[in-house]
């Protein structure tokens, strides 16, 4: 289930030069899982903006956006106190219910954020996880420390090498020889995809699709898979790995 409710922006502050964080207050009881979604309206717009929520509590929520587009760069001159019409609680998100006690968490570039509250909800339940998260380069590097606060495990690749491990994050894993019991991962296609390929354990799959309503209606960001054609926004954007049809 979802809602449409008006939210107040609490803050809006850049992470990177082109990464911003937006804290916004508002009725949050819909949101039941990580890797649930928001969708915002924005002035001027057809299509609202589809953003994965990175924490929330009872009163706010946290979103993590680049700016890569008109939307983005419109919601990245937003200032507090300004109004914003939105869709929340879309999506399955991730189930905790489904992981051993050594969960792996990775997440690449703007796939990031949700890895955040799923890390907070793992601990809460007594587990250990360890978390990748890969960029392309140390500018682009975000929510390292933030991870490193809640007190677990923490590993970091860029591409070329100027933070932390160089290369891919499924060279941390080899690198690193890391053992765990499933695995939680959201980013880019090539990604999702080479750790598909790298791993055996069974996990779930957060992905990015083009999106038109945010709640099932349109079927525009539907994908094949073994059990059937899902939507992305409904259905989704979580797919278990027995389910992915590359």
């Amino acid at each position: 289930m979802y809602k449409r409710d008006i939210y107040t922006i609490l803050s809006n502050e850049p992470l990177t030069p082109a990464v911003y964080r937006m804290v916004l207050e508002g009725d949050t009881q819909y949101i039941t899982r990580s890797g649930q979604f928001i969708n915002i309206e924005l002035e001027g717009k057809f299509l609202r903006r589809p953003i994965s929520v990175s924490d929330y509590d009872d009163k706010s929520v946290t979103i993590i956006y680049k700016v890569v587009g008109r939307g983005t760069e419109q919601m990245k001159g937003m200032t507090a106190g300004h109004k914003l019409d939105i869709l929340t609680g879309l999506g399955n998100g991730f189930n905790t219910e489904n992981s051993g006690p050594r969960p792996l968490l990775v997440g690449g570039g703007v796939g990031v954020p949700p890895m955040y509250n799923l890390c907070k909800r793992l601990l809460s339940e007594g587990k250990r996880p360890v978390v990748i998260i890969g960029f392309n380069t140390k500018e682009e590097v975000f929510y390292y420390e933030e991870f490193k606060a809640l007190g677990v495990d923490v590993y970091c690749s860029t591409a070329d090498g100027s933070f932390g491990s160089k290369g891919f994050v499924t060279d941390v894993i080899r690198g690193e020889g890391l053992e765990f019991d499933y695995l939680y991962t959201c980013g880019p296609l090539p990604m999702l995809k080479a750790l598909y390929d790298a791993t055996t354990v069974d996990g779930e799959y957060s992905f990015e699709e083009r999106m038109g309503c945010g709640f099932g209606a349109c079927m525009g960001c539907t994908c094949k898979t073994k059990y059937g054609n899902k939507r992305i926004c409904k259905d989704g954007p979580v797919l278990k790995r027995d389910e992915i049809i590359w």
